[in-house]
């Protein structure tokens, strides 16, 4: 039945034919009513299709239609308010959100749950404003700054740390297989639950392969795909998976679960120093160094604040 139908923002953004920063911007100013499942936001069908109705009437009665053209021009937003898309899955940029809105003036955060890889993508792409990502390069230990330099190479950027974090194994409880090192990743029958390509987890994942001489084709579940720290966290819970990687702060949510620490990573920002974004990376900079978005971070538990604010790269 249609009436149980509905759509991800990236699907309406496929039948529309418009950008996902333009579906992100219907729905926060209330035309295309929507609902959370988990951290992924849906419309139903039959509000897409109401909205498409009411812009074809105003074509219609020959009124101004719904502009479906994206844009990061401040004036064509209402009482000149600008849309910014975070991108990210980390409860961090929630955070960070929220402060914006309540201390940028003319800024109306939005936020899009994806991947470290297709957050650096999107900003690429025009289709993002700040994007999170915490990828490990291998050979130098490196995080962030050696993927960010290749793939906006020729663009003019800012990368602020916005946290440290834990990562590492989740476990069954109790650790029965005693899995402490990277290395015990070759261990025969062990059944791991990965993360999809692009996410910073993947990417950890793959490097110490690499850095171990493992082949991803001997471990056994490496194409069993989840898309955040919880479900992998949850199949391990369930007894679907021996080994996952992911978070402290993640795998001190769900019960039955060790965490078994194995790097800091860094979770950096990155933004396009363009005339348009000067003012309200300003005032970006100072929301992530104020006290009050420190404490709360802190009354979280599980990040280490020290390099926040910092800026790591300019061009």
């Amino acid at each position: 039945m249609s009436s149980d139908i509905s759509y991800t923002t990236e699907e309406i953004s496929k039948l529309l034919k418009i950008s996902k920063l333009t579906v992100y911007d219907l729905i926060k100013k209330g035309e295309l009513p929507s609902y959370r499942v988990g951290k992924q936001m849906r419309v139903d069908a039959a509000d897409l299709e109401a909205y498409k109705q009411r812009a074809k009437g105003a074509l219609a009665a020959d009124r101004p239609s719904v502009d479906l053209t994206p844009t990061f021009s401040p004036a064509s937003f209402p009482s000149g308010s600008r849309s910014i898309v975070i991108t990210g899955q980390d409860i961090s940029l929630d955070i960070l959100a929220r402060h914006m809105e309540q201390q940028a003036p003319g800024i109306r955060p939005l936020r899009s749950y994806i991947s470290s890889m297709d957050s650096l993508i999107s900003l690429y792409r025009g289709e993002s404003d700040i994007a999170s990502t915490h990828l490990l390069d291998g050979d130098t230990g490196a995080y962030n700054l050696p993927y960010i330099r290749k793939l906006l190479v020729g663009s003019s950027y800012l990368v602020v740390n916005l946290l440290t974090r834990s990562a590492g194994f989740f476990v069954q409880s109790g650790n029965p297989l005693q899995l402490q090192h990277w290395s015990d990743l070759a261990k025969p029958g062990l059944r791991l639950v990965n993360r999809e390509k692009g996410a910073g987890a993947r990417v950890l994942l793959d490097e110490q392969l690499r850095l171990h001489h493992i082949k991803p084709g001997n471990v056994k579940g490496y194409q069993h795909v989840q898309t955040n720290h919880l479900s992998i966290a949850a199949k391990i819970a369930s007894g679907e998976a021996d080994v996952g990687i992911g978070t402290e702060k993640a795998a001190a949510l769900v019960e039955r679960v060790d965490f078994i620490p194995l790097i800091q990573e860094q979770y950096d920002l990155v933004m396009l120093k363009t005339p348009d974004n000067l003012a309200w990376i300003e005032s970006l900079k100072e929301i992530v160094r104020s006290p009050a978005f420190k404490q709360e971070l802190h009354a979280l538990a599980g990040y280490d604040l020290t390099l926040t604010g910092q800026v790591l790269l300019e061009t």
